[in-house]
């Protein structure tokens, strides 16, 4: 199939076999109340998965983006970087047609759409996400591939319109080992065309839990108000280069803008506090994750005058706005095809946040 062939008129459609139902009339719930036990949980959390297969397993959803400069001007803003693929950032300077998107940029692109009372009540989209009482959601990992046959290697340009194909991979029941609550575990598969073919492989897996329930507000973690403006900078020790990071609540607003997220966990103080016990505003998955290409990138792959072929990641303990974290190289080991595959980290005082190996 061509690229001609491949990019149609609509900006969203669902490709289903048999029905063409739309995602917006569909209801997601369970009547099954949850009760103490193990088996109970597990039962709960096997007949959400069941549920959100059934579903789901049959369908492909579409998305079709420009991928516009502003908006990629917009995220290097947010991430306080002044260039964009070797080409500078200003308010009053547009990025040429033919700029490449960096490792992990698209995030910012194919955003859900949908009117407000199509969201969950944490303020996701729910085009994939666990039905009742599964709806605390967060990012639990993933992997991405770029270096891809189909490929002329140039990856998304500024300029093009691309396509974004999402498709259920599987939904596993889970049990919390430290609380012995019931999970479900999703995990999708987001492919993405330019117009020179596949240039993307996007996996990503979500956590669904049933909300907080906290009787007494005092048993909650002290909560951490943070109003300073972010900071960033590179230091040297024993192991390399290390990057020092703290995000602003204002850095994460503009973050879950350009992704259209709502999901309150990241700018709802209250909500992220009462309702999924966090002690303070939570740093998005996907913002630490380019996060971690960008360090790669400036750190190796500068070096090596080459960007990733692959990522391979999974997001540990949250970190929260006001707090400082560091991205390291941990090691360097070698590839089936001889290519370095080097574990970078982020860690929190001394604790792993996220762990990735890129090559």
């Amino acid at each position: 199939m061509n690229a001609a062939t491949r990019i149609r008129p609509q900006t969203l459609r669902v490709c289903r076999a048999g029905s063409a139902q739309s995602l917006a009339a569909r209801s997601f719930t369970t009547s099954t109340p949850l009760r103490n036990g193990a088996e109970e949980s597990k039962r709960i959390a096997a007949q959400a998965a069941d549920q959100l297969l059934a579903d789901h397993s049959d369908r492909t959803v579409v998305r079709k983006q420009l991928i516009d400069a502003n908006q990629l001007a917009k995220l290097a803003f947010t991430l306080g970087r002044p260039t964009v693929s070797g080409v500078e950032v200003t308010d009053d300077t547009v990025l040429p047609e033919g700029t490449p998107v960096p490792a992990g940029y698209h995030l910012v692109y194919f955003t859900p759409g949908g009117v407000e009372s199509q969201l969950g009540p944490d303020g996701t989209d729910r085009t994939y996400n666990a039905p009742a009482p599964f709806s605390n959601r967060m990012w639990a990992g993933g992997q991405m591939k770029w270096d891809l046959p189909e490929s002329d290697k140039s990856g998304l340009l500024v300029g093009d319109i691309a396509e974004e194909h999402t498709r259920l991979l599987s939904a596993k029941p889970k049990v919390s080992s430290t609380t012995g609550k019931p999970m479900v575990l999703v995990e999708v598969e987001k492919q993405l065309f330019s117009p020179r073919g596949l240039v993307l492989v996007d996996r990503r897996s979500w956590i669904f839990r049933p909300p907080t329930e906290v009787s007494d507000e005092k048993k909650l973690p002290a909560f951490q108000h943070f109003n300073e403006p972010s900071t960033q900078e590179d230091m040297t020790d024993k192991a390399g280069t290390v990057r020092r990071f703290v995000w602003s609540p204002v850095a994460l607003f503009r973050f879950s803008a350009l992704t259209f997220n709502g999901h309150k966990i990241h700018y709802n103080e209250h909500w992220t506090h009462t309702r999924e016990s966090h002690k303070g505003l939570v740093v998005h998955g996907p913002l630490n994750l380019i996060n971690m290409l960008n360090f790669w990138q400036d750190a190796h792959g500068t070096a090596l005058n080459q960007s990733p072929r692959s990522i391979r990641y999974r997001a540990v303990n949250p970190i929260y706005a006001g707090e400082e974290y560091l991205a390291r190289t941990i090691g360097k080991v070698g590839g089936e095809d001889g290519q370095p595959i080097w574990k970078l980290g982020m860690v929190k005082n001394g604790k792993d946040c996220m762990l990735a190996d890129v090559q």
